[in-house]
């Protein structure tokens, strides 16, 4: 490997550390059931919270909460995984590199 190949990966490297920081720091939100479960996840796949209205609480149906809250957490994995896909793309060009996510 010549010099000029080993400081491009390094840079390489180090672009993709810090797209990787920053999508720590992107926060992307879904909801289901019109805004009774609203789930909040980074842009690394880490949930951050998930807040539940009082309209979507009823004891005699659980499985309807569960429903929202499993549509919710689902969609907004989805969103942030198009979030990490789209940063990583522009480093790579759109080059799939196993790993990076």
């Amino acid at each position: 490997m010549n010099l000029s190949m080993l400081n491009q990966a390094r840079e390489l490297k180090a672009k993709l550390e810090k797209a990787q920081k920053e999508l720590e720091n992107m926060v992307v939100e879904a909801d289901s059931g019109h805004e009774a479960v609203k789930v909040t996840i980074s842009g690394k796949q880490k949930i951050l919270s998930v807040k539940i209205a009082p309209k979507a609480i009823d004891p005699n149906k659980p499985e309807q909460l569960e429903e929202l809250v499993l549509k919710a957490v689902n969609e907004a994995i989805n969103k942030s995984q198009k979030l990490a896909e789209k940063q990583m793309s522009k480093l790579t060009g759109g080059f799939k590199i196993p790993g990076l996510m």
